[in-house]
């Protein structure tokens, strides 16, 4: 068994649809980044390349590749799951955590549970999404971006 860490970190800005664990939820404001900045789905794949030995997100996708211009995060996760299954890999679990002062997202976790899961060929149980706010404190609790932390467990 192996165990990675990853963690992410956008700005909030206008004129950006907030996607978080492939699900579009209703903010007046989005993530900014070069695929659709999706926190939650890039801090799993950093933490199941991590446990892989396999770099981090930014070696496999990087943002100077016009390819990942706008791209779903489900897909790179879709890529990343095909990384570690080639060496032999299997996903055990997935525990997440959103930090975001707004909006509320307790109504979308089960969601964002599912279509991790639904990536990564497991069973909903097996992937936890967690959120938190920053109690106010510093860029999150300002509401100037959201950001997004997970551990995976790895078997072969």
């Amino acid at each position: 068994m192996r165990i990675g860490f990853g963690y992410d970190i956008h700005r909030l800005v206008k004129d950006r649809e907030l996607i978080l664990g492939g699900v579009a939820i209703p903010f007046e404001k989005g993530l900014i980044g070069h695929s659709d900045a999706d926190v939650l789905t890039h801090a799993v794949c950093d933490a199941l390349l991590g446990a892989a030995g396999e770099g981090d997100i930014g070696c496999h996708f990087p943002d100077t590749d016009p390819a990942f211009k706008d791209v779903s995060s489900i897909y790179l996760l879709s890529q990343t799951y095909e990384i570690i299954r080639r060496k032999g890999f299997s996903v055990v679990n997935i525990d997440a955590t959103i930090m975001a002062e707004a909006p509320k997202l307790q109504p979308y976790r089960a969601a964002m549970q599912q279509n991790i899961a639904a990536t990564l060929g497991n069973v909903t149980e097996s992937v936890n999404v967690k959120a938190t706010t920053m109690e106010g404190l510093g860029m999150i609790g300002k509401g100037e971006g959201i950001a997004a932390m997970s551990v995976a467990l790895i078997t072969k």
